[in-house]
């Protein structure tokens, strides 16, 4: 009876970090779908490695990843919806992951990405070690 009484605790903690990291990205997401990737900076740890389909090689470092963010056109607001979310805590680092629907304001174009980011908690709270964007069945070169 003992172990399953600390089984759910420790699913109770693994919850509650699930739902604080799913909040993080939510309010991340909607902050730069108007233009705005502060939220995404605010929460990314200085060591963050970041991929996404129009790199050639990985950005590394927050620094380098503000340089990148700050060269993405803001003129066109979105709305977005998560999908599939899935959070998997293993101590002081968990994994998101999800499907993200994009549809821009203005022009009606819609992108659909599978989205990985890794979360290490820190004494600042969680914070992303780990971004890695891809689209969602791309269309692949004949």
């Amino acid at each position: 009876m003992v172990p399953i009484l600390f089984a759910a605790v420790g699913r109770g903690k693994d919850n509650d970090a699930a739902s604080v990291i799913i909040g993080l990205e939510r309010a991340a997401l909607d902050r730069s779908d108007k233009g705005d990737p502060g939220g995404f900076l605010e929460i990314s740890a200085s060591d963050v490695t970041y991929f996404d389909p129009f790199l050639e090689q990985p950005i590394r470092g927050l620094e380098a990843l503000r340089e990148y963010y700050m060269g993405f056109p803001s003129d066109e607001p979105a709305s977005g919806e998560m999908k599939n979310v899935k959070v998997q805590v293993a101590g002081d680092v968990a994994v998101l992951t999800f499907n993200y629907t994009t549809r821009l304001q203005k022009s009606g174009l819609v992108n659909r990405w599978n989205t990985t980011e890794v979360y290490r908690h820190t004494k600042d709270g969680w914070r992303i070690i780990h971004t890695h964007w891809s689209f969602l069945k791309p269309a692949l070169a004949h």
